[in-house]
């Protein structure tokens, strides 16, 4: 039972981290983590009890219950018959009690996964908790939930644990049924019914009496196993609503492909890795067509909204000419990042087009698509493991010494070198040793070792001093040339080399052109610029 527990258990997270891989960006914006994490904790180690220890003491018991009543029945049909109707009654109970328990158990499963939630929330912002001193603020709404937990805990266990009580007396009434039942047959005279053919008889009823015993305390020892069974099966449906949750749609068919240009100056696929890449675009009549991954990004009359009913982006057109720099500005919510979301497929637009290198992005597959895509978030995500394997995560096959050119492009070799192991530094909890702004530069780092052709740089540079910001700009200027660039900055002295900077307001863009055009039109950006009032 350890091996088929362990390597069921082993599968089962496989599967489940397999399909977590392929849920959508939506799922993990709408669910807490902690509530997805108590699937792979709480809701499996329910699986656990359920299959090492529940189900080989009930198929014990049912293999029991059935070889007894087989012998039940070999000696007397009508005695065997008087057994079964305390096995109804048994049923019964079970039936109701355990419906009840079930329930609960379901509920107690979702309980701990809000618990487990709300804890991790707790832990991820345990400076924001005491900078504004929320501690008992945080414990009251923790008590609040663990409240929850227990009184779903309670109402879960109270019925399964009543049950086998309530078994093990009718089981006891069901012993002196059988007594008086075989004392009144024998004096009555009654015909014995059964395969053995022997008289109805003290060699009888003594029999059934010790077999009513063990026929009963099989019953109980199975409803005992109710409650495990109850919660393993609570556990079993959330886990299959994850395994069930809709995975991320890819309708797309064009693929991206290492090419190279032939004599002719025609793109076409190779093996090797050129460093030339090609869309390999499948037709309806068997035809293939190679275009050359070039970075053009334009959208024609975009619309978004993430909830029905809540416009976040409106009638958005642009458009992204190979190596150039578009800049997007604009207050908080005004639709900055929700535009590169779009891009790279996170989400997929309600009406318009997004065409890439002139194909339209929905044909191609999402992989191909943010392979080709260098993206540096806001938000700084590291792994445990050294920094040189945080800066290879961008391209897995990178030697140590494209690690380390990646690193010094983006001003990051510095303070990595000063490290105490330098480029083999342990980073643990999202690189707690370090500073935010040097996270944001291995970020910055793991982009320039991919080496894509477009780059989306939502707020790269917001976490680092205007010191640090100068020396990472001049290599970010590097990293970018030849490349389409997309840039969300509310620092406008990050923007000011744009080819185009695009005003953003309320999802709709209400000023375009460069730098210079913008300050000559005094318009918001002007105001924005000089200062006349705030992004937000």
């Amino acid at each position: 039972m350890a091996v088929i527990t362990q390597g069921f258990l082993s599968k089962l997270r496989n599967t489940l981290f397999g399909g977590m891989q392929d849920l959508p960006v939506k799922y993990f914006d709408t669910h807490k983590h902690g509530d997805i994490m108590s699937h792979y904790t709480n809701d499996v180690d329910t699986l656990r009890e359920l299959i090492s220890q529940s189900l080989p003491m009930m198929i014990q018991a049912i293999v029991v219950v059935l070889t007894v009543f087989f012998i039940m029945l070999y000696f007397s049909v009508w005695m065997a018959l008087v057994v079964l109707l305390g096995v109804f009654a048994m049923t019964v109970s079970s039936k109701k009690i355990g419906g009840g328990s079930a329930k609960y158990f379901l509920r107690q499963q979702k309980a701990i996964g809000v618990a487990e939630g709300y804890i991790q929330e707790i832990m991820n912002g345990q400076k924001v908790v005491k900078v504004f001193c929320h501690e008992e603020e945080s414990k009251a709404r923790f008590d609040e939930v663990n409240t929850a937990l227990c009184e779903d805990s309670y109402r879960a266990n109270r019925y399964a644990n009543i049950l086998m009580p309530i078994n093990n007396n009718i089981g006891n009434i069901l012993y002196v049924i059988v007594a008086l039942a075989g004392g009144i047959f024998m004096a009555s005279g009654l015909n014995n019914i059964s395969i053995s053919g022997m008289p109805f008889g003290i060699s009888i009823i003594v029999p059934f009496l010790n077999m009513t015993k063990q026929f009963c305390g099989n019953i109980s020892q199975m409803s005992m196993q109710i409650n495990a069974v109850a919660m393993g099966m609570a556990g079993a449906r959330r886990v299959f609503d994850l395994l069930d949750e809709k995975p991320e749609e890819d309708n797309g068919y064009v693929t991206l492909v290492n090419a190279r240009l032939n004599e002719n100056g025609e793109v076409e696929e190779t093996e090797e890795r050129t460093g030339i890449w090609a869309w390999k675009h499948p037709h309806g009549d068997g035809t293939l067509t190679y275009t050359r991954l070039m970075g053009d990004v334009r959208m024609f009359n975009v619309d978004f909204e993430y909830e029905e009913g809540k416009r976040v982006l409106n009638d958005i057109t642009l458009y992204a000419k190979p190596g150039q720099k578009v800049a997007f500005v604009g207050a908080t919510g005004a639709g900055k990042t929700t535009v590169t979301n779009l891009i790279n497929r996170f989400y997929d637009i309600d009406d318009g087009k997004i065409r890439y290198d002139g194909i339209n992005i929905n044909k191609i597959k999402k992989k191909d698509l943010r392979r080709s895509l260098g993206i540096v978030l806001q938000e700084t995500n590291l792994f445990t493991g050294t920094v040189m394997d945080n800066i290879r995560y961008g391209k897995l096959d990178a030697t140590d010494e494209e690690c380390r050119t990646a690193a010094k492009l983006a001003g990051a070799d510095d303070f990595i070198t000063r490290l105490p192991d330098g480029f083999d530094t342990m980073l643990y909890s999202n690189g707690a040793i370090l500073s935010q702004g040097q996270r944001q530069l291995i970020a910055i780092a793991r982009v320039a070792v991919a080496d894509p052709p477009v780059m989306i740089l939502d707020e790269a540079t917001s976490s680092i001093d205007t010191r640090t910001e100068a020396i990472v700009q001049r290599g970010m200027d590097k990293l970018m040339e030849g490349r389409t660039v997309f840039v969300i900055a509310h620092r406008l002295s990050t923007v000011m080399n744009s080819n185009v900077i695009m005003v953003l307001d309320h999802g709709s863009i209400i000023e375009r052109g460069t730098h210079d055009e913008l300050i000559a039109a005094k318009g918001v950006y002007y105001r924005l610029y000089t200062g006349a009032f705030e992004l937000e």
